[in-house]
């Protein structure tokens, strides 16, 4: 039986690592990728919060288990990790922060609480009195298209509004283009912190209805520290592969400003908010005992 992995803690991973084009796979116990060539390159997979699968890339089931046990998140994304298609779950959401999360989504009066301060904490000021989640929301839509406005004039950049189409990725604007790219880097570090800190990527506050409604409303606290001004910095510059300047961008900014440090106290700041009491743990969220299948042998092949 394989001893028990123990991950280092999600604030003192880097952020996250790229792959493109070539076979993952676990060789004499380590996390490896292997090029078209037969060349290996080793990936610390424990000490990373979130690996981004590209297109190219194969997966071994034995690396998706590693990864799992290293508590490292797989995200399958699109070529320059400009959509998010799949994600694995390491550990997955815990049963008492999964309620809680939903009980707090499903109190108007507790959801109000936490929009309001997932409001503050964006812009620095507390939202206006009386207003529903909706409301909020259309206030808050029009405060970021002013701010894109903003960030695009500082940058030199013209801007004609956000928008572009995921099936005609290269017909897109140069600003578009680099905005999607930080973007998706920043909802992939954003849903390792979710799941890392227990909770479900789908039952948002604002954005509601899709599979990462709270990784959404998450990462959108932090978009426009630094990913988004530094993409309109990079569209600036008419670079020949700008997808992969705004993730080498992404990657730096991440590390220099230790966002998993950040993230996790935000999520736990803004449920806080609702003012429900979070339950304690109960005896059935303690793991059952569940044999090690390397410890079983593969029935299918016994001599």
């Amino acid at each position: 039986m394989l001893p028990p992995l123990k991950p280092i803690t999600m604030k003192e991973r880097v952020s996250m690592a790229f792959i493109e084009k070539g076979q993952v796979d676990v060789k004499d116990g380590a996390f490896v990728v292997i090029d078209e060539t037969g060349i290996r390159t080793h990936i610390p997979v424990g000490s990373i919060a979130c690996i981004m699968l590209e297109p190219g890339t194969r997966v071994s089931h034995q690396a998706v288990t590693l990864a799992a046990r290293a508590g490292t998140l797989l995200v399958w994304v699109g070529e320059a990790g400009v959509r998010l298609y799949a994600s694995g779950q390491p550990g997955g959401a815990r049963s008492d922060r999964l309620l809680y999360q939903a009980k707090l989504a499903l109190d108007d009066v507790a959801r109000l609480k936490v929009v309001r301060k997932m409001y503050e904490i964006r812009f620095g000021e507390k939202p206006p009195e009386r207003r529903s989640v909706e409301q909020l929301r259309g206030i808050e839509g029009a405060r970021v298209k002013k701010i894109y406005q903003l960030l695009a004039k500082q940058a030199g950049v013209e801007w004609k509004g956000r928008r572009y189409d995921q099936t005609d990725w290269d017909n897109g604007d140069m600003p578009n283009r680099c905005i999607s790219s930080a973007t998706a880097c920043l909802y992939g570090i954003s849903e390792a912190a979710v799941l890392a800190a227990g909770y479900a990527p789908a039952i948002g506050f604002i954005h509601t209805g899709k599979p990462l409604s709270f990784v959404y409303d998450i990462a959108d606290l932090f978009k426009f520290d630094d990913i988004i001004p530094h993409a309109f910095k990079i569209a600036a510059k008419n670079y020949h592969n700008p997808e992969r300047e705004v993730r080498l961008m992404c990657r730096d900014i991440f590390r220099q400003s230790k966002i998993l440090r950040k993230i996790i106290p935000t999520i736990e700041e803004v449920l806080a908010a609702g003012e429900l009491e979070l339950p304690q743990p109960a005896e059935e969220n303690i793991a059952p005992a569940i044999p090690n299948p390397e410890s079983i042998g593969d029935v299918g092949h016994r001599s």
